[in-house]
């Protein structure tokens, strides 16, 4: 059977149909309503770009590295809080000495314990995904936590293991001297607030730390757990008031 055949088969059944309708009375066919389209969904793809100029001079950017270098060197085989016990690695962060971003997030887990890297499991990689989704790449920016060793089972920090780590993070902060700080999840924001916050309800919202915006969001592990699209909005939103942040410092 050809396929011309197959048109004219369907054509004339076409007809048929219609002749029924006019014969019934019906004379016209209603438009289906027309639907529009949902809106578009955020998604954490890459559209990697550089960050931008250097925050510093090549001289300056050398000191923050030598700086980085002497708090990394003065953390030593640190043994200050009772973390030290069933740790790996100390995950003390990396990234560009001189990024005008800096995430801070809670504490290792399993994966960074591994590798002494910060955000190298599932949600490290969820974490590149939203960095380079924003126009950024991940080695122009600066990862930390408020803890540079894993707290057993991956419960929150405690807060005397926080405030044990609370001077490395400070100084990490100040040698890099970022245009924004993001932080995520709670715990992160709570250190860095010295107060403890709902992170459902400080979200989005500008803080500020020794002089520097803070952008509290959602920690990607939480995303993975809740992965909404609410919750993706939630975060894209965040990161893309941080890169205006950004872009305002390099107009000016």
């Amino acid at each position: 059977m050809t396929a011309s055949y197959e048109r004219s088969i369907a054509l004339r059944r076409v007809r048929d149909s219609l002749a029924e309708l006019a014969a019934d009375g019906i004379d016209y066919l209603p438009r289906p309503a027309r639907r529009e389209p949902a809106p578009a969904e955020p998604k954490f793809r890459p559209r990697v770009a550089p960050l931008g100029a250097p925050t510093q001079t090549g001289a300056a950017s050398g000191q923050n590295a030598l700086a980085l270098a002497a708090i990394r060197a003065d953390l030593g085989d640190c043994r200050r809080c009772g973390l030290c016990e069933r740790r790996n690695e100390i995950v003390f962060g990396e990234g560009a000495p001189d990024a005008r971003v800096v995430f801070v997030g809670e504490g290792p887990g399993e994966e960074e314990d591994k590798s002494g890297r910060p955000f190298v499991g599932r949600a490290g990689e969820l974490l590149t995904r939203m960095i380079e989704a924003v126009g950024w790449r991940r080695e122009d920016v600066y990862i930390c936590n408020i803890v540079k060793c894993r707290p057993p089972g991956n419960r929150d920090p405690l807060p005397d293991e926080v405030a044990t780590c609370r001077p490395f993070l400070e100084r990490q902060i100040a040698a890099i001297s970022p245009v924004v700080v993001v932080t995520l999840g709670k715990p992160a924001i709570s250190s860095l607030l010295g107060r403890t916050v709902a992170i459902t309800k400080l979200r989005g919202q500008w803080q500020a730390f020794a002089g520097i915006p803070v952008l509290p969001t959602y920690h990607p592990a939480y995303l993975l757990r809740n992965y909404t699209r609410e919750t993706r909005q939630a975060v894209w939103d965040d990161l893309r008031a941080a890169r205006e942040r950004v872009e305002a410092s390099l107009a000016t």
